[in-house]
């Protein structure tokens, strides 16, 4: 249950991101359920593989690499889907910037709703 309700509203808070920022469109809430599970799955799978091959660059730079790669998945994701897509990779950086943030929110609220 708990991940269906964190699936919704992260699919609410990328049409979030849309209204606040131009450079991110998603063209309906279908398009944005798929966007948030093809984000989901790309952090799943493919950001920890990232995370270990670029680890000297990110201790370098004290983990600001961190926010490229997050734009890099969100960047991707727009790539792999037809309704959902963002204007480049300054775009991508603001607005998985803003999903992040909406996402703490979320995190946040679910921890409090579902404690045990």
């Amino acid at each position: 249950m708990r991940l269906l309700i964190k699936w919704l509203l992260s699919a609410l808070a990328l049409l979030a991101v849309t209204y606040i920022y131009s450079g991110v469109q998603v063209n309906n809430f279908t398009s944005a359920l798929i966007a948030a599970a093809v984000i989901g799955l790309l952090n799943m799978i493919v950001r920890p593989v990232l995370v270990v091959l670029t680890l000297p660059v990110t201790i370098v730079t004290l983990g600001l690499f961190l926010f490229v790669i997050n734009a890099l998945m969100f960047w991707s994701a727009s790539g792999l889907l037809n309704g959902f897509a963002v204007a480049g990779f300054t775009a991508a950086l603001i607005g998985s910037l803003l999903y992040s943030l909406l996402h703490l929110v979320i995190e946040a609220a679910l921890g409090g709703l579902f404690r045990r």
